[in-house]
C-alpha cells in the first residue's frame, strides 16, 4: 500500500472514530434527557392530582402566591424503629416580572428520623415556595428544612381558611401503613448530575430558576400546566 493510500485509511478511520464517538455521547445524552423527561412528565401528573383532589382547597387558592414549586411524584419511606425516605423532585420557579414558570431544576430530597414506625410509603408530594427565603435557600447546594427555612404542612379539608406563614408549605399524597409524609427535617440537595444531563451543560440552579440561562424545550408542556394551576387558583377564590 502507497504511503498516500495508507494516509487515507487512517484518516478515514479517524473521521470514523470521531463520528462514533459523537454519535454515542448523543445517544448518552438523549438517554439522560429521557429519564429527565420521565420525571418532568411524572411531576405534571402530581400538579394535576394536587390542583383537582377537593380536599386540597388551600393549595389551590394560594398556588398563585408562590415564588417557586417543589413536586416529588414519588417520595419513598420505608423502616422499622429507623425510617428514611427518599426521592427526586423538579422546581420551577415564577418569575417576578413576567409571572412565567421557569425551570426545571433537579434536587435529591433525603430525610432520616427515628421512632416506632413499620412498613412502607410512596408518597406524592407538592411544595409551595411561599418566600423569598425559601426560594433562595434553593439556590444553595442543600437546604434543610425546619432548619435553614421555615416549613408546616399544609392545610387540607375543612382546614382550607386556616392562615400559614411559613417559607415552605407541604401537602402529600400517599398510599401505605405511614399515610402523610411529613418533610420537616428533610434535606433537599440539588441534583447537579441530572441538571447537566437534561441541559447538555454544567448549569446551577441561579442558571435555571432565576437568570434563565438556560432553557429545555420539553419543559414547556409542564409550564404551560403550572399556568393552568394559576387559573384553577383564580377561579375558584371566585
Amino acid at each position: 500500500m502507497s504511503s498516500q493510500a495508507h494516509a487515507r485509511t487512517v484518516a478515514l478511520r479517524w473521521a470514523g472514530a470521531i463520528c462514533l464517538a459523537a454519535f454515542s455521547a448523543a445517544s448518552m445524552q438523549a438517554a439522560a434527557q429521557n429519564e429527565q423527561q420521565d420525571l418532568v412528565n411524572a411531576a405534571e401528573t402530581t400538579l394535576s392530582n394536587f390542583t383537582h383532589d377537593p380536599d386540597m382547597t388551600w393549595l389551590q387558592r394560594h398556588f398563585g402566591d408562590a415564588k417557586a414549586v417543589v413536586i416529588a411524584p414519588q417520595v419513598i419511606k420505608a423502616g422499622w424503629i429507623f425510617g428514611g425516605a427518599g426521592g427526586r423532585a423538579v422546581v420551577f420557579a415564577r418569575n417576578g416580572q413576567t409571572g412565567r414558570w421557569v425551570g426545571p431544576a433537579f434536587y435529591n430530597i433525603g430525610a432520616a428520623s427515628v421512632g416506632f414506625q413499620a412498613g412502607v410509603s410512596v408518597s406524592e408530594t407538592l411544595t409551595l415556595v411561599m418566600t423569598q427565603k425559601g426560594l433562595n435557600s434553593l439556590l444553595a447546594n442543600s437546604v434543610k428544612l425546619g432548619g435553614d427555612a421555615s416549613i408546616a404542612a399544609g392545610p387540607v379539608g375543612a382546614g382550607a381558611n386556616s392562615d400559614v406563614t411559613t417559607d415552605f408549605v407541604a401537602f402529600s399524597r400517599s398510599k401505605g401503613i405511614y399515610g402523610g409524609l411529613n418533610l420537616e427535617g428533610s434535606v433537599i440537595g440539588v441534583a447537579n448530575d441530572w441538571n447537566r444531563g437534561y441541559y447538555g451543560a454544567d448549569v446551577l440552579p441561579p442558571d435555571i430558576l432565576i437568570t434563565g440561562n438556560v432553557h429545555n424545550a420539553q419543559s414547556d408542556h409542564m409550564a404551560g400546566a403550572l399556568d393552568r394551576a394559576m387559573r384553577i387558583r383564580t377561579s375558584s377564590a371566585q
